[in-house]
């Protein structure tokens, strides 16, 4: 498989003192599942985020498709995001527009400011975001409101209008944190259907290990800035956790059992 993305020696340091990434190598092949695990602070979400910019990191290369995007202007920076859908935790839709406006809103990167502001999209452009909306199971909630949806459907709203940018990639940042176990497993089936039959490389942070281990090709475990596990699921064990985790191993492993028995009973 192709390389698509590659970091090299990514460091990112927020004022003076905070060191969120240290020396950042790794590279993801086209068409791949990749889930970022790690304690809280980690650096998770700043490493998904300078991918697409929304974060610059202060020294490295960021290799996408072949170009440092660390090197790109505001045009540039504007056709990279286009190849990158963003999934957020909290959704991040416009809650009084329907279901397929939020969805379409995933085509402004490909727009002028005047079409975007009078909402000019083509037939062809309507017709793929019906298509990707009932592919993934929403189209019934064509034309609610999107404050009417459940939190699962939210989230599916939210993938709907970072597919309908074409992209090669998806990031996503928490996508299952604020739901349910059922909802839960219905985005990450989703998600890893996206990535096996449309080839789009998916790249995922997660706070659920057991979720990373059976849907990722690839886990990076990463704690204190610096990626300190590079490799499938199977070569996770409870040592290799324990060297994520650190000190905070054996809390996560008792609030995931106590998540996992709040669930059972309910």
């Amino acid at each position: 498989m192709t390389t698509l993305l590659e970091f090299k020696k990514v460091s990112k340091q927020y004022g003076t003192d905070t060191r969120a990434l240290t020396d950042v190598n790794f590279t993801v092949r086209k068409g791949e599942f990749v889930s970022i695990i790690g304690p809280s602070g980690a650096g998770k979400s700043t490493l998904l985020r300078c991918i697409n910019r929304m974060i610059d990191a202060n020294s490295g290369e960021i290799i996408f498709d072949g170009s440092n995007i660390l090197e790109f202007k505001k045009s540039g920076l504007k056709r990279l995001r286009s190849q990158m859908g963003m999934v957020f935790q909290h959704y991040n839709l416009v809650n009084r527009l329907s279901v397929f406006e939020n969805v379409l809103h995933g085509r402004l990167g490909y727009k002028s400011t005047l079409e975007g502001v009078l909402g000019i999209y083509s037939k062809e452009e309507k017709r793929q975001a019906y298509a990707i909306l009932k592919t993934l199971g929403l189209e019934e909630q064509v034309y609610k409101r999107c404050d009417q949806l459940s939190g699962g459907q939210k989230q599916r709203v939210g993938i709907a209008r970072a597919l309908v940018q074409n992209p090669q990639m998806l990031l996503c940042d928490e996508p299952i944190a604020s739901l349910d176990p059922n909802a839960s497993k219905v985005i990450m089936d989703h998600l890893r259907n996206i990535s096996t039959t449309m080839g789009i490389t998916v790249i995922v942070n997660l706070h659920q290990v057991d979720t990373a281990l059976k849907y990722s090709d690839r886990i990076l475990g990463v704690n204190k800035g610096s990626i300190v596990y590079d490799g499938p699921p199977t070569g996770i064990d409870r040592e290799q956790l324990a060297s994520i985790y650190g000190t905070e191993f054996q809390e996560h492993q008792e609030e995931q059992e106590h998540l996992e028995g709040r669930y059972a009973t309910t």
